[in-house]
């Protein structure tokens, strides 16, 4: 039931005897050293030479509309990685979800595990907004920006109640949608298609699926076998993208330094810092209390989670970053695959301490603050409200932004604010998204323990091998691991 990982030099697994060890007694000779191996390392080599690669872009001049070729590359190569990541979220989430709810019938809490797991969401959702209100209280951020009201740009997209209950029906059986952009006039008209997915609906009809499918019985084996057989091959190609991570590591960074520099941080610098003020306490001392508290070892929580919060603070992406996150919760946390199958692509839409819980609450004090506007009790107690049970409103949207405009809207705060924050977003995305996946291993993990079903073998085992890998997708390296303790 439990997972274990495979091997190499990262920082990030667990003590399982894989291919590049024999018998589990070491590793093999000619094998390159740690330090050149290490996944950890390798992305901390992309985060230092994309700021590089960066300042290097951002000297050689351009615009937005017409960046030099440094920055147009990094920017096609940083997109490119986040485009493959984000293609195979949805035949990941479809066929972990089914595959999940139909090896519930082995789990006789279930539906325990699934309450509890919406619980602690709420838990730390409402630590993270508490902080949120204090450090925006503290740091008057709105008071010290030096922006004209002249720079309001209003948001794109709205958040509302009633976005959330629509986005629960499926439009159609894939959770696809289309919007076409028309530019230019006459023979110069151009049509430009995009397609995107709402996971929240790609979630209630995998769910749908996965249920019916335990209902059928008998009749529905071939097709949960099929499932499982394309959820091991999902997990495979996954592998091989989220190898290519130092690389996005490198173009994505170096993309944000020579697009936005430091300027952007100048008249917002108080409302960037105290952002990252926050983000820092959630990450530092909220979810190590959390961890603590459960008779946890903070050390190996960190050691286990910490691919995916580096991968979700460069690609910016929950969503996006979701295949590793599941993978380092099983395999590293010890959170049984039954379980993490149906916790993680949850709380990737709902589940957003940096997102939906501290940016808004803060974002909100800003604006009030900006507009000279005096917030009483009663709003800031609607801003906790909105933070602990709206966020699934924003599931499958633009996340913070959208977030952000539900809480203005429902405090009665002009919307056009959120314009003045466009700007140094993607500065503060990085961070916020770091949060949202943290928290995203660090419930399941809790939920667990509670439970008595965490592998504690797993999770204090040494991380030796990599954090993403393909060789217990159907369940050797679990053999291996009982062999081994044998």
């Amino acid at each position: 039931m439990t997972t274990t990982t495979s091997d190499s030099g990262s920082s990030t697994d667990s003590e399982n005897p894989g291919p590049e060890y024999e018998g589990g007694a070491g590793p093999r000779k000619g094998r390159a050293p740690r330090w050149l191996t290490s996944f950890g390392l390798q992305i901390i080599a992309g985060l230092v030479l994309g700021v590089v690669v960066g300042l290097i872009a951002r000297t050689l001049g351009g615009t937005a509309d017409d960046p030099n070729w440094l920055t147009a590359t990094v920017t096609t190569i940083g997109g490119s990685y986040v485009s493959l990541l984000t293609a195979a979220v949805v035949p990941l989430v479809f066929t972990a979800v089914v595959s999940s709810i139909a090896n519930l019938k082995q789990v006789s809490n279930a539906a325990r595990l699934a309450v509890q797991t919406l619980i602690w969401f709420a838990i730390t959702a409402f630590i993270a907004v508490l902080l949120g209100i204090a450090i925006g209280l503290i740091a008057q951020p709105g008071a010290h920006a030096g922006v004209a009201k002249s720079s309001e740009a209003l948001p794109s997209h709205v958040g509302s109640w009633w976005a959330f209950l629509t986005g629960l029906i499926p439009s159609n059986v894939f959770g696809l949608s289309a919007s076409t952009q028309v530019a230019g006039t006459g023979a110069a008209t151009t049509a430009t298609t995009a397609v995107s997915f709402n996971v929240l609906q790609v979630i209630v009809i995998s769910a749908a699926i996965g249920i019916a499918a335990l209902l059928v019985g008998k009749k529905a084996e071939p097709f949960l076998k099929l499932t499982s057989s394309v959820l091991a091959i999902i997990q495979k190609i996954l592998w091989w993208i989220i190898r290519l991570a130092p690389i996005g590591t490198l173009a994505l960074i170096a993309k944000a330094v020579a697009t936005y520099g430091w300027d952007a941080l100048g008249s917002l610098g108080v409302f960037v810092v105290s952002i990252y003020v926050g983000l820092v306490i959630i990450l530092f001392v909220v979810y190590p209390v959390i961890v603590r508290a459960n008779g946890l070892s903070v050390k190996q929580y960190y050691s286990g989670a910490w691919p995916a919060i580096q991968l979700g603070f460069v690609s910016r992406s929950s969503m996006g970053t979701m295949p590793l996150t599941e993978r380092v919760t099983e395999r590293n946390l010890g959170v049984p695959r039954e379980y993490a199958s149906f916790a993680v692509p949850l709380g990737a839409t709902t589940k957003m301490d940096g997102c939906a819980a501290l940016y808004p609450a803060l974002a909100s004090i800003f604006v009030a603050q900006f507009y000279g506007i005096h917030l009483n009790l009663g709003q800031y107690l609607l801003i906790i409200v909105v933070a602990v049970v709206g966020s699934a409103a924003t599931a499958g949207t633009t996340g913070a932004t959208v977030m952000l405009t539900l809480t203005l809207s429902t405090l009665g705060l002009p919307l056009a604010g959120v314009g003045l924050l466009l700007a140094i977003d993607p500065i503060i995305d990085m961070g916020r998204t770091a949060i949202n996946v943290a928290g995203q291993a660090l419930v399941p993990t809790v939920v667990a323990k509670r439970n008595g079903i965490l592998n504690l073998d797993l999770y204090d085992a040494r991380r030796r091998g990599e954090p993403f890998d393909d060789s217990d997708v159907d369940g050797d390296a679990d053999r291996e691991l009982e062999a081994a303790a044998a």
